[in-house]
């Protein structure tokens, strides 16, 4: 009898286990559509960031943007002779919450990056879930953009969060075409604006996309459009009549600092801009091509048709990207791709929601190790970038800053008894209303279109002083010749030098003039 033959079931191999490393990151990939990934990834983005600012600039302080931002806060007006309110009101806003200092600045500079990135994500969530809304806020954080242009806090950086808003509430007003989110779309586009003028082409980019969208007859056939356009006109109400009132354009300070260019250097400046911003994105898109790069082909395929509403995006990305730079061309002026850093978003959201399969989550998880492990890195090297700055100054004069205010406040005290009240000149001037104990009110020596004026008299009766560092030659002119101007008046100069944990830094000599207030003459 012939041997029966025994049944054997194939072994199944045991699942191999994640690397130790590995598994913090796909615990927090699961927690994305649990609600609380996101926000953890939002909070150490603004942690680790603050540690670096704090360790980076130990020895310097703020940018002068963000002094200006501080500056223009201090008086609560609906316009400004440089930028519109929105970052001064931010400014304020904030103060009122936390102390005036130097770290209280770099939190709100990265609070308002965050807040950019959270709104980002709303937009992402439109389209895709899970790994992939993690994929574009991973991305995002590879460009320079979050981590080192959004703590200048100005009217530049107070766009990262106001555009995605507006871009989000245009979006639904396109795909619903409701009443409150029409009105939305133009309260959100008008903030925008009244965060810095650039604003427009954001605007223009609503309007190219809508015009070359194929549901362009559905949304210019409903009410959405006009209760957009007329809600954003009375939010931008107040701030042109204050212009009015004032008897100034708002475009004064824009065409004065950015026109009267030669065709030729206008055009080049135009011409630079789209490559300046794809350079800007090159890392972040080879990064997401290695992430695909088994299924390339199959991404190019079904890529297109795009989805409508990521096509209505990448469209508006498109617009918002050749009217400044048509403008330009235009008005025969100058522009830079670093304006347009606020909206790089939308390729990178436009990018990852258009691939249609899922993505290797050991590439997401690798990703995801990289973003923390750079920001680890920058961190780490924060005290070399201290220790290098103290004896290669910024060009700025931010080493300098709070050092001149503090003998500058020492001289005004041998003059007077009553507090300093009135400073103007330029960045270093503006610097003593932050840092100086009497916080003086600061004020523009000119209209920013014509030449530098002796302050009136009754500011110089109450009294007043500047400050000059030796690379302000227009400042050292003008603050001559004030003091041959003004009976009273007092030149005087000093020496500055920083130090960082006991070393010396590159010193300063700084130029001022000060008049005492008429009791004290």
């Amino acid at each position: 009898m012939a041997a029966a033959h025994k049944l054997e079931l194939p072994i199944e191999e045991p699942a191999l286990e994640p690397p130790q490393w590995r598994r913090p990151f796909l615990v927090w990939l699961d927690g994305v559509e649990r609600g609380w990934a996101v926000p953890v990834l939002l909070a150490g983005f603004v942690a680790a960031w603050f540690l670096f600012l704090c360790i980076a600039y130990t020895n310097a302080d703020l940018h002068p943007d963000t002094l200006e931002a501080w500056t223009a806060g201090r008086m609560l007006e609906w316009g400004g002779f440089k930028h519109p309110p929105l970052m001064g009101w931010a400014a304020r806003l904030w103060t009122t919450i936390f102390p005036a200092t130097d770290q209280s600045f770099y939190l709100l500079a990265l609070v308002n990056a965050a807040l950019a990135l959270a709104m980002i994500d709303v937009i992402t969530r439109h389209f895709v879930r899970g790994d992939k809304r993690a994929i574009v806020l991973l991305l995002l954080l590879l460009l320079p953009v979050y981590q080192f242009q959004a703590p200048r806090f100005n009217a530049n950086t107070i766009l990262f969060a106001s555009w995605p808003l507006a871009l989000y509430c245009f979006l639904r007003s396109f795909e619903t075409r409701t009443l409150l989110w029409a009105a939305a779309a133009g309260a959100a586009s008008a903030l925008a604006i009244l965060g810095k003028y650039y604003s427009a082409f954001l605007v223009a980019g609503f309007v190219f996309a809508a015009i070359c969208h194929p549901s362009r007859k559905l949304y210019f056939r409903s009410l959405a459009p006009w209760v957009s356009a007329a809600v954003g006109v009375v939010v931008l109400g107040p701030h042109f009549y204050w212009f009015a009132k004032i008897g100034i354009s708002p475009f004064d300070y824009a065409l004065a600092a950015h026109g009267g260019r030669s065709f030729g250097r206008s055009a080049v400046s135009a011409l630079a801009f789209v490559p300046g911003i794809l350079a800007t994105l090159a890392l972040p898109v080879v990064v997401f091509g290695f992430m695909i790069r088994g299924q390339l082909k199959t991404y190019g395929r079904q890529m297109l048709p795009l989805d409508p509403g990521l096509l209505l995006l990448l469209l508006i990305a498109v617009g918002s990207v050749l009217a400044p730079a048509i403008v330009t061309a235009a008005l025969r002026s100058e522009i830079t791709s670093i304006w347009a850093a606020q909206g790089l978003f939308l390729f990178i959201v436009v990018m990852v929601c258009s691939a249609k399969f899922p993505i290797d989550r050991t590439q997401t998880v690798n990703l995801a190790a990289i973003v923390v492990a750079t920001t680890l890195l920058a961190i780490l090297i924060a005290p070399a970038h201290a220790w290098y700055r103290n004896t290669h100054p910024f060009k700025e004069g931010r080493n300098y800053y709070r050092l001149a205010a503090e003998q500058l406040t020492k001289k005004w005290r041998e003059t007077s008894s009553v507090p300093l009240k009135n400073v103007s000149g330029e960045t270093l001037a503006m610097t003593v209303g932050f840092y100086g104990d009497d916080h003086p009110i600061f004020a523009l020596p000119n209209d920013l279109t014509g030449a530098w004026q002796i302050p009136p008299q009754n500011i110089l009766n109450q009294g007043w002083a500047t400050l000059c560092l030796p690379s302000e030659p227009s400042c050292l002119d003008w603050s001559k010749a004030v003091a041959a101007a003004t009976p009273g008046a007092v030149m005087f100069n000093f020496v500055v030098a920083p130090s960082l944990w006991g070393r010396p830094g590159t010193p300063s000599e700084i130029y001022g003039v000060l008049v005492a207030p008429n009791s004290a003459r």
